[in-house]
């Protein structure tokens, strides 16, 4: 088989209909578009959405809630999770987490949460940290550093 010798499968080329050509094509004079009215228009496209003068779906579902423009969406951590992975005495900010794979990347900051126990102490280096999370770091001897 060499490239000047293929072709096409049968039926995978289809020639273009050629509309408005005369009465005696069939498609001649409205060219299929009908009478009259915005489809027979040249130029004439309507919005994906168009339901025909009828109000949208989108428009007629109750609209719900509220999403702030201003939200920071912080990557969280727990507690549970710097017991199991770092011993005693280390530093924790968000470079070491990456390194460590327990955050895929930090987009506005580093929350730490108090869910679970830690018995060891740690200083860590976040930008906000739960109640529970910092009573329960202080109590075990670590210390909350706030970036």
């Amino acid at each position: 088989m060499k490239l000047h010798t293929l072709k096409n499968t049968e039926g995978a080329r289809k020639k273009r209909k050629r509309v408005g050509r005369g009465d005696g094509s069939n498609w001649g004079r409205t060219a299929g578009r009908g009478e009259k009215g915005q489809s027979s228009r040249s130029g004439s496209t309507r919005r994906l959405h168009f339901e025909g003068g009828q109000i949208p779906l989108f428009r007629r579902l109750p609209k719900r809630g509220f999403k702030s423009r201003n939200h920071k969406d912080y990557t969280v951590i727990n507690l549970s999770d710097l017991e199991k992975t770092f011993s005693a005495n280390d530093t924790i900010d968000e470079k070491l987490l990456i390194e460590k794979s327990l955050v895929p990347k930090i987009k506005y900051g580093l929350k730490i949460l108090g869910n679970g126990e830690i018995t060891k102490p740690l200083t860590i280096i976040a930008n906000h940290f739960s109640e529970s999370a910092k009573t329960k770091i202080e109590a075990a001897g670590g210390k909350c550093e706030l970036v």
